[in-house]
């Protein structure tokens, strides 16, 4: 099955939906399940320091989807000031984002799918300037996928669903469905069949 980016990101964004999503994936990733967890219980979890950048870059998307592009920037600012890390108000971000350290963070992509872990120190953009933000020069993140702490992946490539990136290194090329890519430049060094839902 193709992913199709442009069918996913007309998916209606309700920002209530989408956070609770993210923090019932937040709470299997910690604490190995999310059962019997909802309601004031499962939103006293936006207060996490954990959580809270997802729920800024959530509300930053929100605002600029709902034309507020000056508010949008106001709270992506005062996320890279809070929790260092900078996300393009314009990328959509699918359901279930966990950010477990955000530090030197940079989300320029042209689009993240659902399940997606970001860790610290992580470049997603383009490899030259680019002030248009065209979808040529980004990376689309496909489902389920997990970028190490340090990694670079620049330009307008596609890390196939339930790919993994490891720490530090430089993807330039598209990384396959199920593989794992490592080095500088990246090169594929393993390749699995299984889906990774979180």
């Amino acid at each position: 099955m193709t992913f199709d980016v442009k069918m996913t990101q007309v998916k209606d964004f309700r920002l209530l939906a989408y956070l609770a999503a993210d923090l019932r994936r937040s709470r299997v990733l910690l604490h190995g399940t999310s059962d019997g967890v909802s309601g004031l219980r499962l939103w006293l979890g936006v207060l996490s320091p954990r959580f809270m950048p997802v729920l800024l870059c959530r509300l930053a998307h929100g605002l600029y989807r709902w034309k507020l592009a000056p508010l949008a920037k106001m709270v992506s600012v005062l996320n890279f000031f809070l929790f260092g890390i900078e996300i393009a108000v314009r990328c959509p971000i699918g359901r279930g984002l966990f950010l477990p350290h955000t530090q030197g963070t940079v989300i320029g992509a042209w689009f993240i799918g659902e399940n997606v872990t970001i860790f610290q120190g992580v470049t997603l953009g383009a490899k030259e300037l680019d002030f248009s933000y065209l979808e040529s020069s980004r990376p689309i993140v496909e489902d389920g996928v997990i970028i190490g702490s340090g990694a670079k992946v620049l330009g307008g490539l596609t890390l196939g669903s339930s790919s993994r990136i490891g720490a530090n290194a430089v993807v330039l090329n598209d990384i396959p469905p199920g593989s794992l890519a490592v080095g500088i430049p990246a090169k594929v060094v393993e390749r699995r069949h299984s889906d990774h839902a979180y």
